[in-house]
């Protein structure tokens, strides 16, 4: 019973995740499909391109928020079991995967960078918070949304396992990052070939 009610928890995660909120702030407020244009990225970041900075502000938040949710849910529920840990791990990664593979859009999601904040102001704040901290600085310096996000996925891994140690938690943040640099691929061949596009940029 236990073993059908964690992996309810699971797939719930899930298909909170594949919730595309680029898409439905678009559709709510009259904008364009955020896959026909732009990095075709259903993503804040693109949404921005519009012109529309209340469209990109509903996206982050709601993918955030998505993240955020899943990983509350998950502590609620098991946080206070030790041989249940893994569980949250597992929740805050299918979460950020149904971002990245939504199940309602044939698998074709985001970077996944909002809903990772989610995830970790989720697992603890002050690790959102060093996350969060990390992405404002090289945004602001740089203009650049995939490079804040590379450094984020870089050092996020390495603020949990200051914070926490070695746990499930920290290596589900480490493979967390190691996807968001994946997904970045195309981001990386365009800065360094100076083509990638800088906030704000339509």
């Amino acid at each position: 019973m236990e073993q059908m009610y964690i992996l309810a928890v699971i797939i719930g995660a899930y298909l909170l995740g594949s919730v595309s909120f680029a898409v439905l702030v678009s559709k709510a407020m009259g904008l364009p499909n955020p896959y026909s244009y732009g990095s075709g990225n259903p993503g804040a970041t693109n949404v921005l391109r519009t012109g529309s900075k209340k469209a990109a502000i509903f996206t982050l938040l709601g993918d955030c928020l998505k993240g955020l949710v899943a990983v509350l849910i998950a502590k609620y529920l098991f946080g206070n079991q030790d041989d249940l840990q893994w569980v949250i791990a597992v929740v805050a990664i299918v979460v950020f995967l149904g971002h990245v593979f939504p199940i309602f859009h044939r698998f074709k999601g985001g970077k996944g960078v909002a809903t990772a904040a989610g995830v970790l102001f989720g697992i603890n704040i002050f690790l959102g918070l060093a996350a969060l901290s990390t992405w404002l600085i090289v945004a602001f310096f740089f203009r650049y949304s995939s490079l804040a996000a590379i450094a984020t996925a870089v050092f996020a891994p390495l603020y949990c396992f200051f914070l926490f140690g070695s746990n499930s938690i920290c290596i589900a943040a480490l493979m967390i990052g190691v996807i968001l640099i994946w997904r970045h691929q195309s981001n990386i061949s365009k800065l360094l070939n100076g083509t990638e596009g800088r906030i704000g940029q339509k």
